[in-house]
């Protein structure tokens, strides 16, 4: 017996469910294209266009309801150039720097929402009843002396000036302009009174510390005095400034007489040593010089008179004597030198002396004026402080006196208010604005949100990409049919069951079903399909009702199938064709009978079908070693075999009939069934190696995905005339 193709030993997995490894990874979940959120975006664009005209409505009639509130503006200019008003140095800054611009206009905002400024215009125009937030329980003296905030006002600052705008809105326009040129007022009134006060308060305290201030300048002007009449000098700094000149130039003349009895100190000693260098390098040393080419002359011709006369010779004689006084003459004039010589440094060794001693009291001389002068000075500078200070106390005190009458004009009001003509609330149009692009981007992300979060099989594509198998095809949704064979339908001939499903609504889920069946026998050309396994991951897929209709499928183009009911468990095969349930396939794994004697035909020509046979948990462990057997014998009389199966995850069986048969179709449920459950079940089979023959994507409706839409239209394909026509 040849074993068909695919069949392999599953005895460990009898009994037990299969679970996958740890190291089975699931397919890589990939981005959906933007086209299908576009699609998402069209199919539910009623609702989403529901949702934003509601929202638009709604806030349109809010709108109307809405008191109408006039905006007045009233515009400050801060002059940052402008110096401030009065005398001194002070006022002649300008009152603020670029670099603190932005810290003194914020101050200067808050400055303009505080109780200072705002009571006196609440108090005037009656504004206490839109101070918010009362307390309740409060007497009237502790709410009037509460603190008073406007919830209508607003002081902002255009960018890029020195500008403050007071707004004010109220009902009345006339009021909203008066109250905020009151606020500008009461503003200006309060900077003029703090500047009065301040100037008040620093005249005071200057008065105060001007006494003090003046008895410490007459004191250290007393000790000045006193240690003037000390040293007996009118200007001590003059006195150490002679005395610092006298030192450098004494110093500059020692370094430089040091220098001289150096170099005479230098000379006699090389006179001493007798050295007749040293005698050329003295003042005579020419003098010398040409005596002693004299004498070298001399003893030249001594020696020609010599060598030609004889020591007798007259001539040689008056040679003779004339080498002689040369040599006399340089040994007078050598030490004539040396005597010199020997002066001179002494007398450089004296000066010498004489310089060192004067420095050293001029040193002394000048350290004592010095330490002197410190202290003189230390008493000058106290005092001169002293008296600029006072003088500048007393200057202060007059500008302060002076300036408090000034009003700053670097502040002041550019534009007053006017009662504004228009509303500024509500802005109708601004509202309806965005109410329509919220409500719009609040339902848009609705709809994508939910299509997220939806973690069930929806689309082709998505499984395709998601889960990297192929469809093998989609079944539409049939309100009428539920998925299920009434038993009418299977009751006549086939022309009449055809003809029924036609008139039934059911003409676009039969196609779809004849779609699969080729989709899934026409796609590999190098082998034939003689046995598909149909399960699905959960319960309620539908698997049952689409092994039924394929089956049927196939049988109306006269190839005779076989549809074997696997679901030991809870069979349903019988219902759909109305067939009795006494024998079947588990009695066949229990040897009561063959499994010819357990085939029953049906009113549709070559389709015949194996029943389950009576409930039992036991016979499924049975299936791995009888029905490949069955499968075997079966494939020579059956153009086709199809077997419904129980859901592959959580029993053992289907791993069995899933090796055994040659192609595995998985049914899900479109909307239902989760991308996680049909991953698992493909990585069960690939690791089975199992051949899949494609997904089915079943009860799919229009608005799951755009890959459905021609479901929609099927129906509008037939015309009546095709009504009775046979397909």
């Amino acid at each position: 017996m040849v074993e068909p193709s695919g069949v392999r030993d599953l005895a460990p997995y009898r009994g037990a469910a299969v679970v996958l490894p740890s190291g089975e990874s699931e397919p890589e979940e990939r981005a959906l294209p933007l086209s299908h959120y576009i699609w998402v975006l069209k199919w539910h664009r009623w609702k989403i266009l529901a949702f934003v005209a509601a929202a638009v409505i709604s806030t349109y009639a809010v709108t109307k309801r809405l008191t109408p509130l006039y905006e007045a503006t009233t515009t400050i200019d801060v002059d940052r150039q402008m110096p401030r008003g009065g005398m001194g140095e002070a006022t002649a800054s300008p009152i603020i720097s670029p670099i603190d611009a932005d810290q003194f206009l914020a101050t200067q905002t808050k400055l303009i929402k505080s109780d200072s400024v705002l009571r006196p215009v609440v108090d005037k125009f009656g504004l206490r009843k839109s101070v918010p937030g009362r307390a309740p329980g409060l007497r009237l003296a502790e709410l009037q002396n509460a603190p008073i905030e406007l919830s209508r006002l607003d002081v902002t600052r255009p960018a890029n000036t020195y500008l403050l705008q007071v707004k004010y809105r109220s009902p009345d326009p006339h009021l909203a302009s008066d109250v905020a040129n009151a606020i500008a007022d009461s503003y200006l009134e309060h900077l003029f009174r703090i500047r009065i006060d301040s100037s008040a308060k620093i005249g005071t305290y200057m008065t105060g510390q001007l006494t003090q201030l003046k008895s410490k300048m007459e004191s250290s002007s007393q000790r000045l005095v006193n240690f003037e009449r000390e040293l007996n000098v009118i200007n001590p700094d003059q006195k150490t400034s002679i005395q610092s000149a006298s030192l450098l130039q004494l110093n500059t003349d020692y370094n430089a007489v040091k220098g001289e009895r150096v170099k005479k100190e230098a000379a006699w000693n090389a006179i001493r040593s007798g050295s007749l260098n040293a005698a050329y390098a003295s003042t005579q040393g020419e003098s010398l010089k040409r005596l002693t080419e004299d004498l070298a002359e001399s003893r030249q011709k001594l020696a020609q008179a010599k060598m030609h006369l004889g020591e007798g010779h007259p001539e040689y004689i008056r040679a003779q004597a004339q080498v002689q006084e040369v040599s006399q003459q340089i040994a007078e004039m050598t030490e004539s030198i040396g005597d010199r010589v020997a002066i001179e440094y002494q007398q450089a060794l004296d000066r010498e002396n004489m310089l060192r001693e004067q420095v050293a009291e001029t040193r002394a001389e000048f350290d004592r004026l010095n330490a002197r002068s410190f202290d003189y000075q230390t008493l000058k500078e106290e005092a001169d402080a002293d008296k600029k200070l006072y003088d500048e106390l007393v200057r202060r005190i007059r500008e302060a006196s002076i300036n408090a009458s000034f009003q700053d004009n670097s502040i002041r009001i550019a534009d007053r208010a006017r009662a504004p003509a228009n509303p500024v609330f509500p802005r109708t149009s601004l509202n309806l604005l965005v109410a329509f692009l919220l409500s719009g981007l609040l339902a848009t992300g609705a709809v994508i949100a939910s299509d997220l979060v939806d973690n069930t099989i929806r689309d082709p594509e998505e499984v395709s990409r998601s889960l990297r198998v192929e469809i093998a095809g989609t079944l539409p949704a049939v309100n009428s049919f539920r998925g299920r064979i009434s038993p009418s339908l299977v009751q006549g001939t086939s022309g009449e069951i055809v003809k029924r499903r036609k008139n039934d609504a059911l003409a676009g889920y039969a196609d779809a079903v004849r779609t699969l069946r080729n989709s899934m026998l026409l796609t590999d050309f190098n082998s034939r399909l003689r046995s598909v396994l149909v399960t699905s991951a959960s319960p309620a897929e539908g698997k049952s009702t689409v092994a039924s209709h394929l089956a049927m499928a196939h049988a109306e183009q006269r190839n005779k199938t076989l549809l074997i009911d696997a679901d030991l468990r809870r069979p349903s095969v019988h219902r759909l064709f109305d067939l009795p349930n006494e024998k079947g396939l588990s009695s066949v794994l229990f040897g009561a009978m063959a499994w010819r004697e357990s085939v029953s035909e049906t009113v549709i020509t070559d389709l015949h079908v194996m029943t389950a046979g009576p409930v039992s948990r036991r016979a499924a462990d049975l299936i791995g070693r009888t029905l490949p057997q069955i499968i075997e014998e079966a494939a020579r009389e059956y153009d086709l075999i199809i077997l419904d199966s129980p859901p592959l995850i959580g029993f053992p069986e289907p791993l069995h009939m899933a090796a055994t048969v040659d192609g595995v179709l998985v049914v899900t449920r479109a909307g239902h069934t989760s991308r996680k459950g049909v991953a698992s079940v493909v990585a069960m089979l690939n690791r089975l190696h199992a051949n899949i023959v494609g997904v089915v994507l079943n009860e799919v409706t229009p608005d799951m995905s755009d890959s459905y839409y021609y479901h929609q239209y099927y129906s509008r394909y037939y015309r009546p005339a095709d009504a009775n026509s046979v397909s």
